[in-house]
């Protein structure tokens, strides 16, 4: 399971520019707004929400704008009415892939996610197509300049985490979704810094993808995530950040 942190490591050179378009609150309003229609307005016994307004608070994002959106999903304020579809499929080089939106009209999703797929060399796939390859776990990234392994390990396995694994630069946590805050806190409680923090679904299994192969398996992921409805991508890859040459 480890090497996900240089996914990561991929990703968050990303996050600056991402930022300046709107597109992480665009997402983060869509995640809000369907896990209070989901589970409803209560942040504290509605486990899915108060990841999301977490997630939010870690972004900046102004309470208003985090309060409205709750307010949208539970009907007391009038708004566009988002409904989540997952897609999955094969991209470049079999790789798995597991997409996650949230849209207005479906309709329009399906068509536009199929294009995307053949445009670049993959396939669209049938429910559960890829899905059972992957799992839901809490992520974590640490990185090794923040804190002692040994630290990490004793704070993160007596908060509950499944595994804690060195990887380059980075430690990576797993834990059960069950476990995902409370080892949150826990690392906060200490002031262990966070680059990644996140509830998500991890290959049980990677293919190795080498040159033109993970080049294009990236390009086609960035191409996919600019999709509006689009909210997480998920891939079954793994490769060496020389491939692609970050």
């Amino acid at each position: 399971m480890s090497g996900h942190s240089k996914w990561h490591s991929i990703k968050h050179k990303k996050a600056a520019i991402d930022a300046k378009r709107g597109r992480i609150f665009t997402k983060l309003i869509k995640e809000i707004t369907v896990a209070a229609r989901i589970g409803g307005g209560d942040v504290e016994g509605n486990p899915r929400l108060r990841t999301a307004v977490l997630a939010a608070k870690e972004a900046n994002m102004p309470a208003d704008n985090i309060t409205r959106a709750i307010k949208k999903g539970t009907g007391e304020l009038e708004g566009i009415t988002f409904e989540e579809v997952t897609f999955e499929g094969y991209g470049p080089g079999g790789v798995a892939i597991l997409l996650n939106t949230v849209t207005d009209n479906k309709n329009r999703t399906l068509p536009e996610i199929r294009h995307l797929f053949a445009k670049y060399g993959g396939n669209l796939g049938e429910l559960n197509s890829v899905g059972w390859m992957f799992e839901r776990k809490g992520y974590f990234i640490v990185e090794t300049s923040a804190v002692t392994e040994d630290t990490l390990l004793e704070v993160a396995l007596e908060a509950g985490a499944d595994d804690v694994q060195r990887d380059g630069d980075n430690f990576e946590i797993f834990t059960s979704p069950e476990q995902f805050e409370a080892v949150l806190e826990a690392l906060k409680s200490r002031k262990i810094a966070t680059v990644v923090a996140e509830l998500k679904m991890l290959p049980k299994t990677t293919v190795r993808t080498e040159g033109q192969t993970a080049r294009k398996v990236m390009n086609f992921i960035e191409v996919l995530e600019e999709h509006e409805d689009v909210q997480n991508v998920w891939a079954n890859c793994d490769f060496d950040e020389s491939e692609l040459g970050a």
